[in-house]
């Protein structure tokens, strides 16, 4: 049997990949206008990997040289048997693994906060769009507002450190984004916000929904004093991060579109059928289940994937989102690919 390979896992750029994005499922209970459509069809379970599969592969990352693993969806904690996972993940804390963690529309985090806690998760990001319970509904097509807060007051009591990950949309709240941040900043919780991205047809046109954050963090800047903060964690996301002197919290910008952060991209994601995508905004991909199930090495299958994977990995993606009625970069849902 082929010995698994420990080499880094380093594209043709330069850039060592750290950081992996795992997606358990594509279902999920909420329906989010920028995010899929009302009426969506999810794929058939038996092509998603089994947990156990979705374990070994992150313990061929890890081996790799990855140091941080993100549990995505969909939403992450409507996986049946979603807690085994983490634990076995947990487990791997220490031993070249440093972060655990997962991004959840928080719906379900009530009933799961105290246990990923004592599965070795640190830290949360929640997506929360609005503090008003009519437009959440009009935003996530589902009232559910209740929940999402329960489950971060929980995750608070549970001793998560969260975070809250805001998609800033022109006609429904762009208004509202100081408020979400004072609500935040009170709470203890830093924020980033996020450009809507050109993922799948969702029955929304994204131009309707565009804001550039630039035009954002002007308006934040006549509330507020941000003060640029250096980006010293390697395992950190595409978030900019300014400190903002009023509030003492930090608020953070991803921006895809306005200014692409793919220069210092030290991440891929898997999505729940096993499929790596070297990058969000592109369809190249590498299909990780039929080494898994087809082959007689899996262990040495897998290494070959990944070696593949990263001698594709591209420069940059290629998002914009300039006219009415564009289609999108990619045909796929963030649910697919996993946020």
């Amino acid at each position: 049997m082929t010995t698994s390979s420990s080499a880094p896992l380093v594209d043709t750029f330069g850039r060592q990949v750290t950081y992996l994005r795992m997606s358990v499922t594509d279902r999920c209970d909420l329906r989010c206008t920028y995010c899929m459509a009302e009426a969506m069809t999810f794929l058939p379970k038996k092509e998603l990997l089994t947990l156990e599969e979705l374990e070994f592969v992150a313990r061929a990352f890890i081996q790799r040289g990855v140091r941080k693993i993100r549990i995505t969806g969909g939403e992450p904690l409507v996986r049946k048997g979603i807690m085994s996972l983490f634990n076995q993940l947990g487990q791997m804390l220490g031993g070249g693994l440093e972060e655990l963690t997962l991004t959840t529309n928080a719906t379900q985090l009530s009933q799961h906060a105290d246990d990923l806690a004592k599965a070795g998760v640190r830290r949360v990001n929640v997506s929360l769009d609005t503090l008003n319970s009519t437009r959440f509904s009009e935003i996530a097509r589902r009232d559910q507002l209740g929940q999402v807060l329960d489950g971060i007051h929980a995750a608070k009591a549970a001793g998560l450190k969260v975070k809250i990950n805001t998609v800033a949309l022109k006609h429904q709240n762009s208004e509202e984004i100081p408020d979400i941040i004072s609500w935040a900043h009170k709470q203890g919780h830093d924020v980033s916000l996020i450009e809507v991205m050109p993922l799948g047809e969702t029955g929304e046109d994204r131009f309707d929904q565009y804001i550039p954050l630039d035009l954002v963090q002007q308006q934040l800047e006549k509330l507020w004093t941000l003060e640029p903060e250096e980006k010293n964690d390697p395992l950190a996301g595409p978030s900019r991060y300014f400190r903002i002197r009023e509030t003492g919290g930090r608020v953070g910008f991803i921006t895809p579109l306005t200014n692409n952060f793919c220069a210092g991209c030290n991440r891929v994601r898997i999505t729940c059928t096993g499929r790596i995508y070297m990058c969000l905004g592109q369809n190249n991909h590498i299909d990780l289940r039929t080494p898994l199930r087809g082959s007689s090495d899996p262990a040495g299958a897998l290494d070959e994937a990944l070696d593949a994977a990263l001698f594709a990995k591209p420069e940059r993606h290629d998002f914009s989102i300039r006219t009415p009625g564009q289609s999108p970069a990619v045909a796929r849902h963030m649910s697919v690919t996993g946020g």
